[in-house]
């Protein structure tokens, strides 16, 4: 590893900070659809507008930190998106569940692609934008 390179254990700290901030992004998104989709389309259409608004704003965040923290590795990617897709479904049933009183066969009715909730595929995207972030960016330099 040269000097420039960052460890897999301070990346995976650093981008467990991006994370948090992403729980941000997300609430923002939330109110987004809440305020602005919500009052002019479907439910149904809300909820898939936002999944596209929060994986561009989730795609605009991982850009930004791979610019502040570069990874230094498809396997340094690829542990960051593991790391997230664990912690985000953690975080959204505690959250939604204890926090915010839905119960788990509501937060668990996201994930029904077969009923246009696009919840899953938000969470694949979270998986492998770091991949994709990773080497956009390397094919810049």
């Amino acid at each position: 590893m040269n000097q420039t390179e960052i460890s897999d254990r301070d990346i995976l700290f650093r981008y467990l900070l991006g994370w948090i901030g992403m729980v941000f992004i997300a609430i923002f998104n939330g109110i987004l659809r809440g305020v602005v989709f919500e009052p002019n389309v479907a439910e149904l259409t809300a909820h898939q507008i936002s999944c596209v608004t929060g994986v561009l704003f989730f795609f605009i965040a991982t850009w930004l930190y791979n610019i502040k923290w570069p990874i230094g590795s498809t396997r340094q990617a690829l542990l960051i998106g593991i790391m997230w897709i664990i912690m985000t479904p953690v975080f959204e049933f505690i959250f939604g569940h204890y926090v915010m009183g839905h119960t788990f066969a509501y937060l668990i009715n996201d994930y029904n692609l077969l009923a246009g909730r696009a919840w899953s595929l938000v969470l694949l995207t979270v998986l492998l934008l770091p991949t994709i972030v990773y080497h956009l960016r390397r094919r810049q330099m």
